[in-house]
């Protein structure tokens, strides 16, 4: 059996995983980078963030052309091949794996394809197609990220009863598709099956979609995905899931009525759990909670020194890009390093409209009596969303009284993923609302909103009716 020295071991290639890997390399350290996938990048780029935004793309062009004849711009109803979609959709997920693998050859990182599983607290077996190998390493980095929660009374045929995994591979356009979960996934993947021309039903057991936004940025995403969604039921239960003919018979209840209904497809989008079982953690001094979540510090370390948690399986919110700064934070700390400020984490929601939030939410703020002043601008006085038919938005902020420190930022909106950096940005330097107020924007693009809700908050923004008296300026 091989066996080989390093000075890291990265266990998991996805987005954390391969930071962890690059950033430990560019500080001179021997690192093995350890996937059971042939592709590098993990479920955020094979399986999840990459391929539904490649489809929510494709299929935008699609409610784009249905809505043109309204600005004298008239298609033929769009004919769509799902296996020249899913190619496509496959050469871009190809093309950023390849250039993964590229930049860890270039960095010096070993990379090992197989399963990883801890054999004693400073040794790896790894599994692969070609043969056993093991790793003696110093330190180590936990990155095997999550999966789709299914609950195992449904779980019966994942050809009809799917995972965002199957629902990714777009193998057939449903007629009729009951979507299980009103979170990001269950809104982006029915929004890309509506307009691929299936008949989305949403069940959802809260009374709200996408918990953890505010409610006014969630209102224009829900007003049109009524309109784009054949039934949307908040506060709905699905009792029960069978094959029924190659279709599947699906028992909900709502307000005490129980209603049985047949589907061609189900997409179960209820959660996702973290992939921390068969790694061998009984073998380290690892600890997990009842949920299967590492228990990491601040510094991403775990209750056995020299190995580190990232990512989904170290709990929090599961965002691509918070992995992706735990990596850094555990590298530092690993290599002795200079300790990493705490970050602002953003959330995107790619819905249509987009959410985005970074900071202090109000709703936050409201269950941890923390007081705070709220500023908004809608979307409907912004001469760019109207222009580009797109004034079905809203940008707020959320504020700090007497210091004017903004604590948080909201927008729901077009491309409003690509608007809330600005926001991580201000609150990361401690910047006041007087700071984005007089900050410049270009006119006329959406980034006004920003400061144009800025001066909402003194009372006077230029292409809104003043709101209250400008007692601040």
């Amino acid at each position: 059996m091989d066996r080989i020295e390093a000075e890291l071991v990265v266990l998991g290639a996805g987005p954390g995983g391969y930071a962890a890997a690059f950033h430990a390399a560019d500080r001179g350290k021997s690192v093995v980078l350890i996937e059971q996938d042939s592709r590098l990048g993990g479920v955020c780029l094979n399986r999840g963030c990459i391929p539904s935004k490649a489809l929510l793309h494709a299929t935008h062009l699609i409610s784009e052309a249905r809505v043109s004849a309204d600005r004298g711009i008239t298609f033929g109803e769009p004919a769509v091949d799902p296996l020249k979609l899913r190619s496509w959709k496959d050469g871009v997920i190809h093309k950023l794996a390849q250039g993964v693998r590229a930049l860890a050859r270039a960095r010096g990182v070993e990379i090992m394809t197989g399963r990883g599983r801890f054999e004693a607290p400073r040794q790896l077996r790894v599994d692969g197609q070609d043969g056993r190998r093991r790793v003696d390493f110093r330190h180590a980095v936990i990155a095997a990220g999550s999966e789709p929660v299914v609950p195992r009374a449904w779980d019966l045929d994942r050809s009809r009863i799917m995972t965002s995994t199957e629902a990714l591979e777009v193998e057939t356009i449903p007629e009729r598709l009951l979507v299980i979960g009103g979170g990001y996934i269950g809104m982006e993947l029915g929004t890309v099956y509506a307009a691929l021309g299936s008949q989305v039903t949403l069940v959802e057991a809260l009374d709200t979609i996408l918990t953890g936004a505010d409610a006014d940025l969630v209102r224009p995403v829900m007003h049109r995905a009524k309109r784009q969604f054949a039934d949307i039921r908040l506060g709905a239960e699905v009792r029960g899931l069978s094959i029924r003919d190659s279709r599947v018979e699906v028992v909900t209840v709502k307000d005490g009525h129980e209603t049985s209904e047949i589907f061609d497809r189900v997409l179960v989008a209820v959660g996702r759990r973290p992939s921390s079982d068969d790694l061998g953690l009984e073998n380290t001094a690892v600890e997990r909670d009842p949920h299967g979540f590492i228990a990491v510090d601040d510094a991403q370390r775990t209750s056995d020194a020299g190995i580190f948690a990232i990512g989904d399986v170290a709990g929090g919110v599961m965002l691509a890009h918070k992995a992706a700064r735990e990596a850094r934070v555990a590298v530092e700390a690993l290599f002795g390093g200079g300790r990493v400020a705490e970050a602002v984490i953003p959330a995107v929601v790619f819905t249509d409209p987009e959410i985005a939030w970074c900071g202090l939410t109000e709703t936050e703020a409201g269950e941890r009596g923390i007081a705070v002043e709220i500023a908004k601008f809608p979307w409907g006085a912004s001469g760019r969303a109207i222009a580009v038919d797109r004034p079905d938005g809203l940008t707020k902020l959320v504020v700090e009284p007497g210091t004017e420190r903004v604590l948080g930022m909201g927008i729901a909106g077009h491309n409003a993923g690509e608007l809330i950096s600005e926001g991580v940005v201000l609150i990361q330097v401690g910047a006041t609302v007087r700071d984005l107020a007089e900050s410049v924007h270009p006119h006329p693009t959406l980034s006004e909103t920003l400061s144009e809700c800025a001066e909402m908050f003194y009372g006077h923004a230029t292409h809104a009716a003043p709101r209250r008296k400008a007692a601040k300026a």
